[in-house]
């Protein structure tokens, strides 16, 4: 099917944001049927309010923005035979807490189910869990009990979490999110609720390949995704859908689109800088339900209780109320370098730009088994700096992503991303460690002994992959764990703190560092999971591996040294 003058691609997202407009390209709709949808939209009423206002005055107007580009993009196709098709098929809003977004969920369904036209319809809410999806239930109930029309329009069905319409057969299924939600059912609408809670479902991906398959018959068909940002770093399922959303809104992807991104966020830069999006005059642009359901009086209450509470609640909260995408999920019992691992990012720092600018480099290796990650984690001194640069990857067998699928949806968006390498053949991982570490000893990087640190336990297959490339055992050297790691842990973490390491913004990092858990016993610093099984920190491991042999000051094989050209003096 022809896009023809649809485009939606917003480049100028953030000027609109500051205008006060919504972040939404301008589309050719069909602006009569799209006010006829807003119309119905509006006389629609907020059932828990005093009142109980209409969304003509309760709804802003950036929510109606949402509603027309819905219902105003059915186009009839130039072939008399066929049916009139939806160009806005899908919707991803990301908006924060607070902002009216399972209110506007029910109102938009039900807005579908007044225009929808097909009988015995299929419409699906989905929450990710039952006490989600109860609440969207209770807010479509409550607008169909506010008004006598919807009242004699609709049956509601409490014990199956239904709403029946008696003029076509058509039915609104509120569901929780789960392998069957889609039984018996090929919906013609579909609104998923909070969707980046899906993130570590490992099922996820499944399940939404279901919904987009079962909506396949229908041109009319339209999917609404509506979220906040998530409390830890984007994974799975959410992220894949966040990153194609940024990927349209940008124009970076343009063929075949059919998805309208409405984000309500700040530009990356601001969002990495923890001063800047501090600055509460710009908290209105990512909030558009400002003087409605929230204030901002109210935000800047809840954070100055947050900041009261620690860093972590203060990460939380910008997570959930000012969409600022979080570089690492922090605990209270993190390590004490996580709070300081986001602002040390260097973006376009890879393993390529380590070679080219660094005097020296070594290597921390965590070997795996097969229900844990190896990794490799490279640390390079820069030549003119000294500033210590970090780069990462990671390995493992597919087995991995069968006994803990908890994480499985985040291993493979590592893989997609290229941290992670999910292996194919036995001993796969040891060998390209080996080739990484060619690599490095090829330009000259390594030093002559002690150059790669690795846990001696389950490691025999990376030493025969190094010994076969002829890195012996002079450059070879176990690394002493526990209470002994404790120099690197300080040291890292001080380094972040100065931005004297610093790191390419590789997504496994941050989640192996978010999953760490700092412990103190007696005098010394000990890390361990955070979450036992699922929390895997092998990067963060392999880090501090290479932390250790680079705290010595080591010299490349490849360095000269003063006295090659110096006269030596003979007594």
């Amino acid at each position: 099917m022809a896009f023809d003058g649809w485009s939606f691609a917003c480049p100028d997202w953030f000027e609109r944001l500051q205008d006060g407009r919504s972040p939404i390209p301008d589309l050719p709709i069909d602006r009569r049927e799209a006010d006829h949808a807003v119309r119905i939209f509006n006389e629609l009423r907020l059932p828990d309010v005093p009142g109980q206002p209409k969304m003509r005055d309760a709804a802003g107007e950036w929510i109606r923005d949402v509603v027309r580009a819905i219902f105003g993009s059915m186009q009839t196709s130039a072939s008399a035979a066929a049916a009139a098709a939806r160009r806005v098929g899908e919707v991803f809003l990301l908006v924060p807490k607070k902002n009216a977004k399972t209110t506007s969920a029910a109102a938009i369904a039900l807005t579908f189910m007044l225009l929808n036209h097909r009988p015995k319809a299929d419409m699906l809410i989905i929450g990710p869990t039952q006490k989600i999806s109860d609440t969207a239930f209770q807010q479509a109930k409550g607008m169909i009990e506010a008004d006598a029309f919807l009242r004699d329009r609709f049956h509601v069905r409490d014990h199956r979490n239904e709403i029946f319409d008696r003029l076509n057969g058509a039915r609104l299924m509120i569901r929780t999110f789960g392998m069957d939600v889609l039984t018996g059912c090929k919906p013609v609408f579909c609104l998923i609720d909070e969707v980046h809670i899906l993130g570590g479902v490992s099922y996820a991906a499944d399940v939404m390949r279901q919904i987009r398959g079962g909506m396949l018959p229908f041109p009319e068909a339209c999917l609404v995704m509506i979220t906040t940002q998530s409390d830890h770093p984007p994974e799975g399922v959410f992220k894949l859908e966040l990153d194609y959303a940024r990927a349209v809104r940008d124009g970076r992807i343009t063929e075949g689109v059919r998805m309208l991104p409405v984000l309500y966020e700040l530009p990356v830069e601001i969002q990495a800088d923890g001063e800047r999006w501090r600055d509460t005059s710009l908290w209105p642009l990512v909030t558009p339900n400002m003087g409605r359901s929230i204030t901002l009086p109210r935000l800047i209450e809840g954070m100055q209780r947050a900041e009261h509470d620690g860093v972590h609640e203060v990460i939380a909260w910008a997570t959930q109320h000012l969409n600022v995408e979080v570089g690492i999920a922090l605990h209270a019992d993190r390590w004490s370098g996580a709070e300081f691992w986001a602002d040390a990012g260097m973006p376009g720092l890879t393993l390529e730009a380590l070679i080219d600018c660094c005097d020296v480099a070594v290597v921390g290796i965590d070997g795996g088994g097969l229900d844990d990650l190896a990794s490799m984690a490279v640390i390079g001194r820069h030549r003119e700096t000294r500033v210590w640069l970090h780069w990462a990857r990671a390995w493992c067998h597919p087995v991995v992503l069968e006994r803990r699928k908890e994480i499985a949806a985040a291993l493979r968006g590592f893989a997609d991303d290229g941290d992670l390498v999910i292996t194919e053949a036995q001993d796969q991982d040891a060998a390209e460690m080996a080739e990484i570490c060619v690599r490095l000893r090829d330009a000259g990087l390594l030093p002559e002994t002690k150059a790669i640190g690795v846990d001696v336990w389950g490691i025999t297959a990376v030493i025969d992959a190094l010994d076969a490339v002829g890195i012996g055992d002079e450059q070879v050297v176990g690394v002493a764990q526990g209470y002994k790691l404790n120099g690197a842990i300080v040291t890292a973490a001080r380094r972040l703190k100065d931005k004297a390491l610093r790191h390419g913004r590789q997504p496994i990092c941050a989640w192996s560092v978010g999953n760490a858990k700092q412990e103190v016993r007696g005098s010394n610093l000990y890390i361990t999971k955070e979450k036992a099984g699922v929390g895997k920190i092998d990067v963060l491991m392999a880090t501090f591996n290479a932390v250790q042999l680079m705290m010595a000051n080591p010299v490349s094989a490849g360095t000269a040294s003063y006295l090659d050209d110096a006269e030596l003096m003979v007594v």
